[in-house]
């Protein structure tokens, strides 16, 4: 009768286990599923924020930036980022400078507005996307 008894014990503490071991999956499946909505929330909360930074249509620095280093002193890069009178003003400066060229002045004036658009392009280049689109596009600063 001891063997059965030991046996019934056995028995029972398998099952014991066996109730455990179903209880801890499940806990720790819930918890697999918490973690993954919770993962997945901060991933899509992570992606839309991005997407308001780096968004083509809303940041324009790499444009901007290109432009200003190599026509700006047209001035093509305040109208990309949407300061019209800025660009208004750079291009008739350098249309003054190119009709006063031929009394040689209008050289310097050309050459001032191209500085101003290579240094405007190197800050617009050299700022984190971040950086740039709150300072020139939310902040609006139209001038280095």
């Amino acid at each position: 009768m001891s063997e059965e008894t030991n046996q019934g014990q056995g028995d029972d503490l398998k099952d014991k286990a066996k109730k455990m071991a179903d209880e801890a999956s499940e806990k720790a499946s819930e918890f697999a599923d918490d973690v993954k909505d919770s993962a997945k929330d901060f991933s899509d909360s992570a992606k839309e924020e991005w997407n308001k930074v780096t968004n083509s249509t809303d940041n324009k620095k790499m444009l901007a930036g290109l432009l200003a280093i190599f026509v700006g002193w047209l001035g093509v890069h305040k109208f990309v980022l949407g300061y019209q009178k800025e660009g208004i003003i750079m291009l008739v400066i350098s249309i003054i400078g190119i009709v006063l060229s031929c009394i040689g002045i209008g050289i310097f004036v050309v050459w001032a507005m191209g500085l101003v658009g290579l240094i405007e392009g190197i800050m617009y280049l050299t700022k984190s996307d971040e950086e740039f689109y709150n300072t020139y596009q939310v902040g609006k600063k139209p001038w280095f």
